[in-house]
């Protein structure tokens, strides 16, 4: 469910759940920490290292709940940026078997359905999970051993406040510790809300080429004018657009290149990548605009591989 921008007060209780404070000088930001028990995410859809609770930079704001409703549990309960990676042997595993969701750990499959992101999977193994805190930056490391799913990793995440610069890192690695194959696609839902401004007129989403794009709301709320989408108008409470693929990118990394600016008050996050897209979906609601980057990984046993994604946040000179 989304909400209005900045017309919405959080009332369930944050400070004393686990987080910690980062900085580089320029950028603030307060990350909640990975807790099986008392975490604030505790969703099976999204990556639980790195959920943002806010970010500041230049009196600008860039991060902060975008949704009504609140629950430890519920799949869309996370803010800022966020990644996913589609399910490990869900399509080979019965109802009452178990998959994996790398980042979260081992679910239990319940019926014999399609595997959906907004269910709520029962956690059978949570995995291990090790922090390493600094001033501007944080290491997550989640370990999941080789299990009766075949599937085993070491997953890497760091969180890190470039020094000297207004960039937020999230570096990555992932080595396959198990006996199967990982394929997978792992994408950032970019749920970043400026200076609490609602979706409108006032935002628009830049890309590296002519953006090609079909789908809910395209061609009368949100259009594509070369190499933007802008909107006609404000969305209205509980309205969204969405497109299940943009079209236009290349092969190589440098199409992985994404601003989303705030035209009334001169902010914006420029959206960077060390590896190419696999696809852009893109959705949107009344508080917030997400493209939504995707990348293909493809770890054998023993193999890892590393990937990297960068946010500069600016202010652009009136």
């Amino acid at each position: 469910m989304c909400a209005f921008g900045g017309l919405f007060s959080p009332t369930f209780p944050l400070a004393e759940l686990p987080q910690v404070n980062l900085t580089n000088g320029q950028i603030q930001t307060t990350l909640y920490l990975p807790d099986a028990d008392k975490g604030y995410y505790r969703g099976t859809r999204f990556d639980w290292a790195g959920a943002f609770k806010n970010l500041d930079y230049k009196g600008h704001t860039f991060i902060e709940p975008w949704f009504d409703n609140y629950d430890p549990k519920l799949h869309d309960a996370i803010s800022g940026p966020v990644e996913e990676f589609t399910p490990l042997g869900y399509a080979d595993a019965k109802p009452g078997s178990t998959f994996v969701k790398i980042g979260v750990g081992t679910l239990r499959k319940s019926e014999d359905k399609p595997y959906a992101f907004a269910k709520y999977y029962d956690v059978a193994d949570p995995g291990k999970w090790q922090l390493k805190e600094h001033n501007d930056y944080i290491d997550f490391t989640h370990e999941l051993s080789d299990n009766a799913t075949g599937y085993g990793y070491v997953y890497r995440k760091t969180v890190r406040l470039t020094k000297g610069k207004s960039e937020l890192v999230l570096e990555h690695s992932l080595k396959n510790t198990g006996k199967l194959p990982i394929e997978t696609s792992v994408y950032n839902h970019n749920f970043f809300i400026i200076d609490k401004q609602p979706t409108g007129p006032t935002v628009t989403v830049q890309f590296p080429f002519d953006v090609k794009a079909e789908g809910k709301g395209f061609g009368s709320t949100i259009l594509a004018q070369g190499n933007r989408l802008v909107y006609s108008r404000e969305l209205e409470k509980k309205e969204n657009v969405y497109s299940a693929g943009l079209q236009g990118f290349g092969p190589t990394a440098t199409d992985y290149d994404i601003r989303i600016e705030n035209q009334k008050t001169g902010a914006g996050v420029h959206i960077t990548s060390d590896q190419p897209l696999q696809k852009l979906v893109y959705w949107a609601c009344a508080t917030t605009s997400c493209p939504e980057p995707y990348i293909h990984l493809i770890a054998s046993p023993g193999q890892e591989v590393k990937w990297k994604i960068a946010y500069e946040f600016y202010e652009k000179t009136k």
